[in-house]
């Protein structure tokens, strides 16, 4: 049985740019041990709602709540700390550096070793350094990804990037990790391997997962719960069998199957 506690709650989220309301009164919770997707037409809202729990995006009212904790009033760097990682719709990588170093870029948050240490007491940092090496190295196993551990990250293809930017969330080491469709742009069979590790990720690392993915195939197999959010509107909110069969969606998103 998954535990039930709550570790995230939107709480009547509005943002707006403009005379543009981006989002209008959103309200969910994200439970602990879960997979929750959020999805929607292009232009729903989607990325504008994980932007404003990272605070990328400032909400004009409402609450995100994490373990307690109002992410509204804390900047990016914080909420990462907290342990709240995040991939993009766009990977955000170190292009002119290999798999390795970018994954090790991501554990600066845990390291503990300033300058003077590294200076003074050569022997503790040097120890620091290799057990943030293991901790890389273990994600690069997992994510099966030893072969490009080396390689330069702006030569990589589409899929492998998507790969590394998740092991670089990973090495955050988050409670909640946020996805911004991790597998647009993917042949089928990057799909498989992608949904194969983010299942992995949440019943083996034990980790809470937000996921926006148009792909309703993989949306429909792997998660517990959904959210449909249409024109910056929450319009449904279940489990997936529910939202399948939801009018208001089929109407706004999904469509209706065709008749042979």
């Amino acid at each position: 049985m998954r535990p039930r506690t709550t570790i995230l709650n939107v709480e009547d989220i509005n943002l707006v740019f403009g005379g543009i309301h981006a989002l209008r009164d959103i309200n969910f919770e994200v439970r602990t041990g879960e997979i929750l997707s959020i999805i929607g037409p292009n232009g729903a809202g989607k990325t504008s709602l994980l932007n404003c729990i990272n605070n990328f995006y400032q909400p004009v009212s409402g609450k995100i709540l994490y373990n307690g904790e109002n992410l509204c009033r804390l900047p990016s760097y914080k909420i990462a700390k907290l342990g709240v990682a995040r991939t993009f719709q766009n990977t955000a990588l170190y292009t002119g550096l290999s798999t390795l170093d970018n994954l090790m870029a991501a554990r600066h948050i845990h390291m503990r070793s300033g300058l003077m240490k590294c200076i003074l007491y050569w022997g503790l940092s040097q120890k620091e350094d290799l057990t943030h090496r293991e901790i890389v190295e273990e994600i690069i196993d997992f994510l099966e990804i030893a072969h490009i551990r080396k390689s330069i990250v702006g030569a990589l293809p589409h899929g492998l990037r998507k790969r590394v930017e998740l092991g670089r969330a990973l090495a955050l080491e988050p409670q909640l990790l946020l996805l911004d469709e991790p597998m647009t742009g993917m042949n089928q069979e990057e799909k498989e391997d992608m949904a194969r590790f983010i299942l992995d990720i949440n019943e083996r690392k034990g980790t809470t997962v937000l996921l926006i993915e148009h792909d309703m195939g993989v949306v429909m197999d792997i998660v517990d719960h959904i959210i449909v959010l249409d024109f910056g509107i929450k319009i449904a909110e279940g489990m997936p069998e529910e939202i399948r069969h939801n009018e208001a969606v089929i109407n706004a998103y999904l469509g209706k199957p065709e008749i042979q």
